[in-house]
C-alpha cells in the first residue's frame, strides 16, 4: 500500500492533490457569498432569450473561479413544448477551465441532470430557467435559483440548496425556515426545535391537585340552591299524600285488553253519491240487483268498470280521452272461428256451490287467434276476457257480409234485366 503526504518544501503538488486538499478544507463546492448574496446570480430581464449572471467567486471541486463583470449567457429558441434548461458553472480539467455554460433539456422533458465527475467534467449548479412554449423572452418568473454556498464546518442555504453527499454533523443555517440544522447521516434535523406540550415526552395525562381546602367565600359559580341526593322516605311519614292515584297517559296492546267484544256494530253514517278510489261493494261482479233493478231517471248511464286495484271508472268514448289515433286492422276470419262453450264453474272457499250451464269463450283459446287484445291477465297469467269488445270484433265481420250481400243484390239485379 502506497503512502503519500504533501504539500512539504521542495516537493512537487500535483493540481489533482492540491483540489483534493482543497475540498476538504472548503467542505464542498459552493459560492463565496452569504447565502442571501449576489455572487453569480442567475436573472432574466425579459430582454430576449438570454440571462445574466452577476459578478462573483466559487469553488467548484476545489478550483477557483472568479468573476468580475456580468455575464450574458444566451437560452436556445423555444421547443414544441415546455423545456427546462440549466446555468452551471463547469469545470474542465482537461482545458484548465471553469466557465458559465448552460445545459439545455429535452422537449416535454424533466430538468436536465449534470455531469458530476471526480476527476473529469463537473459542472456546479446555479439556476433552472423555465422555456414555455412560444417564448420569445426570458423573465425574472422564468428563473429558479439554485446556487449552494460556501462554508467551513458551519454554512447557510435554503431547503433547495442544501450540500449534496454532507457528513453526519455538517450544520448550517437554514434561510427558507429560518433555523438552524444539522445533518445526522440520515436526514436534516433541527439543531434546535421548538418545544411546546405538545412535544414533550412522557408528560402525564393529568395532574391530581394535592390534599387542599378552599374557604367557602372564595368560591366562584357556587349554586344558590342544592337539590338532594338520592334518598328515600316511609311512605307513613309523607304528608299530604293523595288518596288516589289517576293513571298517566299510557297503552295497552290490543292481546293484552281482555272481555273486548268480538264485532264492532259501525256507529251511523252515510255514503256519498259516488264511491271514492279504494271502496269496494259486493254487487260489483254483476251477479246481483242490475237484473231487478229498472234504470229510471233522466241523467247519464255508464257502463262500470273495475280495476285491478277495486278502483271504480267509467266507461267513455269521446275523443276527447283519446290520442294517437288510427285504424286497426281486424281479420273477420279470425271472430268467425270463436267457439263459443257451455261450461260449469269451479267452487271457490268463498263460493263452495257450482255454478251450472254458464255461456261464453275460453281466454287461452281467443289468445292463441288473432284476437288475443281481448284478453285480460292478472299476475301475469290469462285471467278473463274483455266481453264489451266483442261488438268492435263484429264489425268487419258485420261490413264484409254487407259487401257480400250488396254485391249480391247487383248480380241478382243484373239478372232479372238480362232475363226480361
Amino acid at each position: 500500500m502506497s503512502i503519500s503526504s504533501y504539500p512539504f518544501d521542495g516537493q512537487a503538488v500535483s493540481e489533482g492533490q492540491y483540489s483534493y486538499l482543497f475540498r476538504e478544507l472548503a467542505s464542498h463546492s459552493g459560492i463565496a457569498d452569504s447565502v442571501t448574496g449576489a455572487g453569480f446570480n442567475v436573472y432574466g430581464d425579459s430582454s430576449g432569450m438570454q440571462v445574466r449572471v452577476n459578478p462573483g467567486f466559487a469553488i467548484v471541486r476545489g478550483h477557483a473561479v472568479q468573476s468580475t463583470a456580468t455575464e450574458i449567457l444566451t437560452i436556445a429558441a423555444a421547443s414544441a413544448a415546455q423545456r427546462y434548461d440549466r446555468v452551471v458553472l463547469r469545470l474542465d480539467p482537461t482545458a484548465n477551465t471553469i466557465t458559465l455554460a448552460v445545459v439545455q433539456g429535452n422537449s416535454g422533458g424533466g430538468v436536465p441532470a449534470l455531469t458530476q465527475t471526480d476527476t473529469g467534467i463537473y459542472e456546479f449548479p446555479l439556476a433552472i430557467v423555465t422555456i414555455p412554449v412560444g417564448a420569445a423572452t426570458i423573465s425574472a418568473g422564468n428563473v429558479t435559483n439554485e446556487r449552494r454556498f460556501l462554508g467551513n464546518t458551519v454554512g447557510g442555504w435554503t431547503t433547495a440548496t442544501r450540500p449534496e453527499n454532507p457528513r453526519a454533523g455538517r450544520l448550517g443555517l437554514n434561510t427558507s425556515t429560518n433555523q438552524w440544522e444539522f445533518w445526522d447521516g440520515a436526514q436534516w434535523r433541527d439543531l434546535a426545535p421548538t418545544i411546546n406540550w405538545g412535544t414533550v415526552e412522557g408528560r402525564p395525562a393529568t395532574f391530581p391537585p394535592a390534599a387542599h381546602t378552599h374557604v367557602w367565600s372564595d368560591i366562584t359559580e357556587k349554586p344558590n340552591t342544592f337539590p338532594p341526593s338520592s334518598h328515600s322516605h316511609d311512605w307513613n311519614a309523607i304528608t299530604g299524600k293523595p288518596s288516589t292515584f289517576a293513571p298517566s297517559t299510557h297503552s295497552h296492546s290490543w292481546s293484552s285488553i281482555t272481555s273486548k267484544p268480538s264485532t264492532f256494530p259501525p256507529s251511523s253514517h252515510s255514503h256519498g253519491e259516488y264511491l271514492t278510489s279504494g271502496e269496494t261493494i259486493a254487487w260489483a261482479n254483476g251477479s246481483k240487483k242490475p237484473h231487478n233493478n229498472a234504470a229510471s231517471g233522466s241523467g247519464t248511464w255508464y257502463a262500470v268498470w273495475v280495476e285491478g286495484d277495486g278502483t271504480f271508472c267509467r266507461n267513455t268514448s269521446s275523443i276527447r280521452f283519446k290520442e294517437n289515433v288510427r285504424d286497426y286492422a281486424i281479420n273477420p276470419d279470425d271472430v268467425l272461428k270463436l267457439r263459443p262453450v257451455i261450461y260449469d264453474r269451479k267452487p271457490t272457499d268463498k263460493k263452495p256451490e257450482v255454478r251450472k250451464n254458464e255461456v261464453g269463450l275460453i281466454a287461452e283459446e281467443v289468445r292463441d287467434s288473432g284476437l288475443h287484445w281481448l284478453v285480460n291477465y292478472l299476475d301475469g297469467e290469462v285471467d278473463g276476457l274483455r266481453y264489451d269488445l266483442l261488438g268492435v270484433a263484429l264489425i268487419p265481420v258485420v261490413q264484409r257480409q254487407a259487401k257480400q250481400i250488396s254485391a249480391l243484390e247487383e248480380r241478382l239485379a243484373a239478372l232479372e234485366a238480362k232475363l226480361s
